[in-house]
């Protein structure tokens, strides 16, 4: 059984050592296959975006003693009510069903109503809630123009702290790396994205760079020692930096992902579609990418 409190001392002394700098090209290999299937899901099979950013109406009935045939039940209902277009529905918490269809407008009490009958409850247990497409792109636009300013300020930042613009292009990088391989992956498995998506998309960047803030102090550090002792090359010193900070990375990460797992849990078997579960999905994938790129682009870059 390996003793992970010695590999990290060992990590940590030199004693051990993983050459990250001098695999790096390995490493941009793997990011490139990431990216280019991010790319794939992007271009190919877009993003599917929620109600919120496309527009319509949205029903959720509670208390459905039978959710056989729930898809069905719910076209023919909405159908019934005059209303055309696609139909999304899911099975939330076991005995909850969410409807969400094109605008129903003056058709709304009807869609109710024909809702409440193929579902088997009374109508007072159907809430509806409609919801424009201008408020989507609200939320989008501002999350852009927040994305915006946190780049400048990260890249101004670190230019300042390390010194050096080397470090800064490189954490944006990082950065850049995380988000599009993050949102490549909601496209590639279809996962819906909601504002709640989007904030998670914005608080990831914030723990990747914290985790590359972590490991570039460490390489200034050693670096500067380097450079003056002639002691070792800048490449080498940067390598040991990575393999100091490496069982940090790694139980910062574990800590984070942990609880997060658990919200993700209980949000896909009890509680359904809702804030808590897109939220903890885009931090779950974006945590993970953003240790890697701290690791295994940021330092090599």
């Amino acid at each position: 059984m390996v003793n992970v409190a010695q590999f990290g001392n060992d990590l940590y002394s030199g004693k051990r050592s993983i050459d990250f700098i001098g695999n790096q090209k390995r490493w941009y290999a793997f990011s490139a296959i990431f990216i280019a299937l991010a790319l794939v899901g992007l271009f190919a099979r877009g993003l599917n975006f929620g109600i919120e950013f496309r527009g319509g109406s949205e029903y959720r009935l509670t208390g459905v003693a039978n959710t056989e045939g729930y898809e069905e039940k719910a076209k023919g209902a909405i159908s019934s009510a005059g209303i055309d277009g696609n139909v999304l529905t899911t099975v939330i918490g076991g005995n909850s069903v969410r409807v969400q269809t094109l605008a129903a407008g003056e058709r709304n009490e009807a869609a109710k109503t024909a809702l409440a009958t193929a579902f088997g409850v009374e109508p007072s247990t159907v809430s509806a809630s409609l919801i424009g497409p201008s408020w989507g792109e609200s939320v989008s636009r501002q999350a852009l123009q927040a994305l915006i300013v946190f780049l400048l300020l990260v890249a101004l930042v670190m230019a300042i702290y390390f010194r050096t613009w080397k470090m800064a292009v490189a954490g944006l990088v990082a950065l850049l790396h995380d988000l599009v391989i993050t949102v490549g992956i909601y496209a590639l498995f279809g996962f819906e994205i909601t504002p709640s998506s989007m904030i998670g998309f914005l608080t990831i960047l914030g723990y990747s760079l914290y985790d590359t803030v972590v490991v570039f102090d460490k390489v200034r550090e050693n670096t500067a020692e380097a450079i003056g002792s002639r002691r070792s090359t800048y490449s080498a010193a940067a390598n040991l930096a990575v393999n100091q900070t490496l069982v940090r990375s790694i139980n910062t990460t574990v800590v984070a992902l942990l609880p997060i797992l658990a919200i993700l849990v209980v949000g896909f078997t009890k509680l359904g579609p809702g804030t808590l579960l897109d939220l903890s999905l885009a931090l779950f994938v974006g945590i993970g990418v953003g240790a890697y790129s701290s690791i295994f682009i940021a330092t090599p870059l």
